[in-house]
């Protein structure tokens, strides 16, 4: 199993939050391997956990220079797995790293292809101000129209993935930022990986105040974010982008070749 760690201007949680998660697949029944992909090294993330990393065993840091976005490193950290499964958990203090344990269990349970963290599982807990609560319901909505996914949320930054559907749809992908999670569902969706289920998170977003929600940087993020959507639709949906026949226009990036060959 594969646990990917995205980091952006984490170096002050980033050693603690990859001891959290090790002392979690420590307790797993599979063999785990952790990759921290640090997306853009502008402070001393790298470095921290680098550090960590060189006295742990099953860590592994990588990293690039400069911010390409949580899509794209969580891809790229996919790259270098070799993992059956391959999750992704958000660095930093907001999700309890307790959830893997129990993403895996719905997992087998539902022999699934992939398990998203949702907030809106009754089974949750979640400290959530209103005002998110509110723009994600608004758009989750927007996703189940466009989509036809049966799930109610789809951002939380804890989802589990099947190698196979990886594989498959990785080569197909072009956002590298704010609707990349979309954009793996949708696609796995419409290549026939209907297996997607929800399971519940501990979070606790203590971001969210007013004066976050009415920043012009976080009203630029969620327009960039519906704009994203309405692009991953018109692709899927209209030309047709995503589908095998499309192969020869896919965009190849050797840093986010996904290795076939497990091992």
């Amino acid at each position: 199993m594969s646990i990917i760690v995205p980091s952006f201007k984490q170096e002050g949680t980033i050693a603690e939050d990859l001891n959290r998660i090790k002392q979690v697949a420590d307790k797993l029944r599979y063999p785990t391997e952790i990759i921290c992909v640090v997306d853009g090294k502008i402070d001393k993330t790298f470095e921290k956990a680098t550090n960590l990393a060189n006295h742990k065993s099953n860590i592994k840091v990588v990293g690039y220079e400069h911010n390409k976005g949580k899509g794209y490193a969580v891809r790229f950290g996919m790259a270098s797995s070799k993992g059956k499964i391959i999750a992704f958990i958000d660095a930093g203090a907001d999700i309890n790293p307790n959830g893997i344990s129990m993403m895996l269990e719905h997992f087998e349970w539902y022999n699934a292809d992939i398990v998203v963290g949702s907030k809106r599982h009754p089974a949750s807990k979640v400290i959530y101000p209103w005002q998110r609560k509110v723009l994600s319901f608004g758009y989750q909505t927007l996703v189940k129209i466009l989509f036809g996914l049966n799930i109610k949320d789809t951002q939380v930054g804890l989802k589990f993935y099947r190698r196979e559907v990886l594989e498959k749809v990785l080569p197909r992908l072009l956002v590298k930022k704010f609707a990349f999670d979309i954009e793996i569902l949708a696609v796995a969706n419409d290549l026939g990986f209907h297996r997607i289920y929800e399971a519940p998170v501990e979070l606790k977003n203590d971001f969210g105040n007013t004066s976050v929600i009415t920043s012009h940087k976080f009203i630029r993020n969620v327009l960039s974010m519906i704009v994203d959507t309405l692009a991953i639709f018109y692709r899927l949906r209209i030309i047709r982008y995503y589908s095998d026949t499309n192969q020869r226009k896919w965009k190849f990036d050797p840093e986010l070749n996904f290795r076939v060959n497990i091992g």
